[in-house]
């Protein structure tokens, strides 16, 4: 494994949603992805935050197109996959594996957990053998923390982090390069929620994985993220590392986020910063930075020019014309 190389590359990637417009006939489009650019290396975890509704699940989900983007460049592992239809992406499939957020929507119901795990096994022939592939089923079980007698159950049988785990299970099964996680934490107890973190973490170390994590936990996310990208409203803000994006949030949304974090301690003063209003429609966005409707920091050309990408140094960019007017200073 090269920790330098550039395992996922994404250039200019929009997604956007037909919706009926106004008049009959009329299309419009909600920007559920807008110009997103973002490169992850090969063994790193890459953490997506934001808001709910920011279109950071739009964003996983379009990676490994689920949801075929409108325009972008996806390469990943050094192949252009950007124009692949359904019948090329079966290949591909095999480097790229999705875990969703809710264990119980994303299993078949009418299946037994042997027969959920198998099914990549039978799509992609990676066994010889009945044998062969109880075998490979069982191992994977034993992987993400199950016993062998759970291949005979069906999910309804299984806790929330249980299920989580077979979902874990089954995308491994392939032996993917790439694990794309969306929220896989979300829907389960605290508790529940480190016993998987740390599953996914010693997976990583074991198999050589790489992720991109998504979620609105910004403390789930930097306990196991390397780089982490703040989502707003189809757009990164701000990208770095989890120790520069924690100890120097430079753009007013990341500071904003950091300030709701709970501190362990209930003595600790800490400014709490309120955004005031909602987030805007995706349908019809902000002009200039998208998040200058709630910024604190809102100045003239905020309301007109989109925000260029500022790099603090090699790792960390900011979307932000206060930053550019620190520099202007």
């Amino acid at each position: 494994m090269n920790p330098q190389k550039t395992l996922l590359k994404v250039e200019d990637l929009r997604l956007y949603y037909p919706v009926p417009g106004k008049k009959i006939g009329q299309l419009e489009y909600i920007k559920a992805v807008d110009d997103v650019s973002f490169e992850v290396k090969e063994g790193e975890v890459f953490g997506i935050v934001g808001e709910s509704g920011c279109g950071k699940s739009t964003l996983g989900r379009a990676i490994c197109k689920l949801n075929p983007p409108t325009s972008g460049k996806i390469v990943l592992d050094g192949e252009d996959i950007s124009d692949y239809g359904s019948r090329q992406m079966r290949a591909v499939r095999k480097k790229v594996q999705m875990v969703f957020q809710d264990p119980y929507a994303s299993l078949n119901p009418r299946m037994s957990v042997f027969e959920i795990i198998a099914e990549p096994l039978k799509i992609h022939h990676l066994t010889t053998s009945k044998e062969q592939m109880k075998e490979k089923v069982l191992d994977l079980l034993r992987k993400v923390g199950l016993d062998d007698y759970h291949a005979n159950r069906y999910p309804h049988e299984f806790s929330g982090g249980q299920r989580q785990r077979i979902g874990i299970a089954r995308a491994l099964a392939v032996q993917p390069k790439l694990i794309i996680a969306d929220e896989p934490v979300s829907a389960l107890d605290v508790s529940i929620q480190a016993q998987v973190l740390n599953l996914l973490n010693k997976l990583k170390r074991e198999l050589n994985l790489t992720y991109i994590f998504i979620a609105h936990d910004l403390s789930v996310v930097e306990h196991i993220s390397d780089r982490i990208g703040v989502m707003y409203l189809g757009n990164f803000v701000e990208v770095g590392s989890k120790e520069e994006l924690y100890q120097n949030p430079l753009h007013p949304y990341t500071q904003a986020l950091l300030s709701a974090v709970p501190v362990p301690d209930p003595t600790a003063k800490k400014e709490r910063i309120i955004l005031e209003g909602n987030i805007p429609s995706a349908l019809n966005p902000p002009t200039g930075c998208r998040f200058h409707t709630r910024c604190p920091k809102c100045m003239p050309c905020c309301k007109t020019e989109a925000p260029a990408c500022h790099h603090v140094d090699g790792t960390h960019a900011v979307y932000c014309h206060l930053y550019d007017e620190k520099n202007k200073a």
